[in-house]
């Protein structure tokens, strides 16, 4: 049935000129259509292919697209981490070009599992991995957090038999600084934390490496010798680790 505003049109306009008219809104109505229709879609495939970019950090994709494009080999010697691997510059501080870096800043347990098969292309002769502290800030859940490393261990020992992998402790931190205060207020998670840490390397047959106990002060916090900001290390706390860590570099 006709519209009054129909009918007037119609009764104005010859029948070739009601037939372009006709037309014309039949076009404005698909093209209305099809704009929804690809905005709808826009949105739809934004949200779909950012699933996966949006679930780490924009650093972490750029850190792990140069991981990328290195090539792996099987005499590699891995530091795997977050932004405390990230910060030290390990060939230099060991003087020996095997030792690779493969800190991402603000990495957890579910970015290490994300890109460890990466890790695991080349084989590495041996992994040095801390990982944790930022899990206990952003609040993931401790079971998850071991379940994580359990998923960690199992990939290492299925894809790459091989490579010796080596759990370093969480290190300490030292809440009487105003930055990261989300993470400063954890001793006592980490103290959980590593004890749980430590059950895992006995269960498993791994090494676990103790570097907690080397950098606490007389209160259970990261010494300020170590520290500038109650997270981060300074260069004599990197100097520290190396000579933790060097006999299982040199000696396992």
């Amino acid at each position: 049935m006709k519209t009054p505003a129909k009918m007037v049109l119609c009764f104005f306009l010859n029948q070739n000129q009601q037939i372009i008219v006709i037309f014309t809104v039949i076009i404005l109505r698909i093209l209305m259509i099809c704009k929804y229709f690809y905005f709808i879609l826009f949105v739809f495939s934004t949200i779909i292919c950012g699933q996966d970019q949006g679930k780490h950090s924009t650093y972490y994709y750029q850190r792990f697209s140069l991981f990328e494009s290195f090539p792996n080999d099987s005499n590699e010697i891995i530091f795997l981490g977050n932004s405390i691997t990230d910060g030290c510059e390990w060939s230099e501080l060991f003087k020996d070009l095997r030792i690779k870096n493969r800190g991402i800043s603000g990495d957890i347990s579910e970015g290490i599992l994300d890109r460890l098969d990466k890790v695991l292309e080349g084989k590495p002769d041996k992994i040095f991995l801390m990982i944790g502290i930022n899990d206990l800030a952003f609040g993931v859940e401790f079971d998850t957090i071991i379940m994580n490393y359990k998923k960690i261990i199992s990939s290492v020992f299925l894809k790459s038999p091989n490579t010796k992998l080596f759990i370093q402790s969480v290190l300490p931190v030292n809440p009487n600084f105003e930055k990261f205060k989300n993470h400063t207020n954890k001793t006592n998670e980490i103290i959980k934390l590593n004890t749980e840490l430590v059950k895992l390397c006995e269960f498993n047959s791994l090494t676990y490496i103790d570097l907690y106990s080397h950098f606490v002060d007389e209160k259970n916090y990261l010494s300020t010798i170590y520290t500038n900001d109650g997270l981060h290390l300074l260069g004599p706390g990197y100097l520290l680790w190396k000579s933790l860590v060097e006999e299982y570099i040199y000696s396992y």
